[in-house]
């Protein structure tokens, strides 16, 4: 294993050496929160790619394919179908908008402040992402060295948390673009053509496994409807999705740019539920279906590509795991402590928000990893994230792009509407019941149109200014020097 630990020690150096560079490049809050708003179309495809494909679309992909066979892409495939519909339909008015947060978003189209309840969701959903990406580390950590648990947690989450608060997004964007490089060579390249020549090509498997494994619709309509509102419907309003959207250097940036991401995607997750299938015939009787990918890649892998392939897993988790805790961190600082203490940002500020930002990350860093540790079920706890995004700030978000009538009245109850009926059902039916996202999106829905017919029209000058900021015409809301390098 020489080889394969000096990959993995190699790769991670890296990304500690590009943390440090990042941090020369983030002189102002722009260049710290959003990367300057100047990606280029490789940069941001490469890196909106790498933030949606985590160890769940990684792990829990081939996993999924291990159990159910070519029906198991469907997870992956509706993070790939909402990506794609949020860069072909509302990225490149997002990227107009010059914000740094979902909330920001929904005060300047209802002209209400209604910012602290939902950054309070919104806060909640992107803590547990980083959590639930946290856990993995120990998955990883386990094959490659034999580290309990908690230490596993402890180095990966704090390799995590140094780059990302050093240099904020630029960091985060660097190490991005390395992880989707070693995760397309690690995944797409090599796993995948290994595993299905191992199995004896897709002749061999197929004979080997029932017919059920190569139904598209295996898996179950109702779970595939069910993938759609969560995963699809969660790629559209996610702030981690959207801070990644203010980074495009252009509105056509963020959209064609945000659909190569997205049919890359859709890619990925074949190939995830190929190499979990071809898993199942190598392995037919593993524990849980979680460990296929970890045991395919121990014991099929020659030396030097297993090290390649299990940095490219560690690569799918990084990513995630920092473009989360950079959202969690953003949405703390800018949409509930900034708003509660009643901060007014002014000119010449920039530096100090910069070390405000950088405190953030490195306190919500700290606090998803004890979290992490403290914490068991991963499934429950991302589900319970996404139910609260969904049922709580779907239709608010969506409405106020697609609909004028609504209000901040009807945005403020829908988010409170949807979110407590999402508890409340989860508590009656179960984390996992498909009920509380079902019945927590038409009950925010319901209090959003009864509230907003009944309550008097957003005021015209509101409506106006935000016509003009989706038009990309006015300047950002806060008010920044130009860095001195540009």
């Amino acid at each position: 294993m020489a080889v394969d630990y000096t990959v993995i020690v190699v790769y991670l150096a890296g990304m500690l050496a590009m943390g440090w560079w990042g941090m020369r490049r983030a002189r102002s809050k722009s260049e710290f929160l959003v990367a300057g708003r100047r990606l280029g179309p490789a940069m941001y495809s490469g890196t909106m790619a790498a933030i949606v494909l985590g160890g769940a679309s990684t792990i829990g992909g081939v996993g999924l394919g291990y159990k159910y066979g070519l029906s198991g892409a469907w997870m992956v495939f509706t993070i790939g179908l909402g990506l794609l519909a949020l860069s072909v339909f509302f990225s490149a008015r997002i990227a107009r908008l010059k914000v740094y947060t979902v909330s920001e978003m929904l005060d300047l189209r209802y002209g209400g402040r209604a910012g602290v309840i939902s950054g309070v969701v919104m806060w909640a959903y992107t803590l547990m992402l980083a959590v639930t990406s946290t856990i993995a580390y120990a998955t990883i950590f386990d094959v490659l060295f034999d580290l309990n648990r908690t230490v596993a947690i402890i180095l990966g989450g704090t390799i995590v948390v140094a780059y990302s608060t050093l240099g904020g997004m630029w960091s985060i964007t660097l190490t991005d673009m390395v992880q989707f490089v070693v995760k397309t060579i690690g995944v797409l390249l090599l796993l995948l053509p290994i595993a299905v020549v191992k199995a004896g090509g897709f002749s061999e498997m197929k004979a080997k496994l029932p017919t059920s494994y190569f139904d598209p619709l295996g898996i179950g309509g109702e779970t595939i409807f069910t993938y759609v509102l969560i995963y699809t419907f969660g790629m559209l309003i996610g702030q981690d999705i959207w801070q990644r959207v203010f980074t495009a250097r252009s509105d056509t940036t963020a959209k064609w740019g945000g659909t190569v991401a997205g049919t890359y995607c859709l890619v990925y997750a074949i190939a995830g539920a190929v190499i979990g299938t071809a898993a199942k015939v190598l392995y037919p009787k593993l524990g849980s279906a979680d460990d296929a990918f970890a045991t395919i890649v121990k014991d099929d892998l020659p030396i030097g590509i297993r090290g390649l392939v299990l940095a490219a897993a560690l690569a799918a988790v990084m990513s995630t795991s920092s473009g989360a805790l950079i959202a969690c961190a953003t949405v703390a600082n800018n949409d509930i402590w900034s708003r509660l203490r009643g901060v007014v940002h002014r000119d010449g500020e920039a530096h100090d928000e910069v070390k405000g930002n950088r405190a953030f990350i490195l306190i919500m860093g700290v606090g998803v990893i004890c979290t992490a540790i403290a914490l068991n079920n991963v499934v429950e706890a991302l589900t319970v994230a996404y139910n609260l995004l969904v049922g709580g700030l779907l239709v608010p978000i969506l409405g106020g792009l697609l609909w004028k009538r609504g209000t901040a009245q009807g945005a403020l109850a829908s988010v409170i509407v949807g979110g407590a009926a999402v508890i409340g059902l989860m508590a009656a039916f179960g984390i996992l019941a498909n009920e509380p996202v079902y019945y927590g999106l038409l009950s925010s829905l319901a209090a959003y149109v009864v509230v907003s017919l009944a309550t008097k029209p957003t005021d015209e000058a509101v409506l106006a200014a935000w016509r003009e900021r989706l038009a990309g015409r006015t300047p950002e809301l806060a008010s920044e020097p130009a860095p001195a390098h540009q």
